[in-house]
């Protein structure tokens, strides 16, 4: 099943949509290539929505902490929201959850952004 991306916005901040297995291969491609091209265009604050992802290979993991790096690389950030439980264990297991940002809630992670930003300390 491929995996579909589609985009919205919450003021200035992107919302990826995604469903479908994140795994490696023309999966994890098309995902980065398109939070890849956020970035280059100036948007640089992205919730990634993963609760239509139910699975999620060690090539997925590698390519949210590669999107998460890329966004830092770019001045910005980068959160994830409202992983199912199967993501969320893996998540979990790696340690991963307080390093991306994982958030049960879209709110929460779009609110994590908007907080984190500079002078809003």
């Amino acid at each position: 099943m491929p995996l579909k991306i589609s985009k919205r916005e919450n003021g200035d901040i992107v919302i990826v949509d995604i469903s479908g297995r994140l795994v490696y291969g023309d999966e994890t491609d098309s995902l980065r290539s398109e939070v890849k091209q956020l970035f280059e265009d100036g948007e640089p604050q992205v919730v990634l929505n993963l609760s239509d992802v139910p699975y999620v290979d060690s090539g997925g993991i590698g390519t949210l902490v590669g999107l998460f790096t890329s966004a830092k690389s770019a001045g910005g950030d980068i959160k994830i929201a409202c992983p199912s439980e199967k993501v969320s264990h893996v998540l979990e297991i790696t340690r991963l959850i307080p390093i991306l940002g994982v958030y049960s809630d879209e709110n929460d992670a779009l609110a994590a952004l908007r907080e984190a930003r500079p002078g809003n300390a």
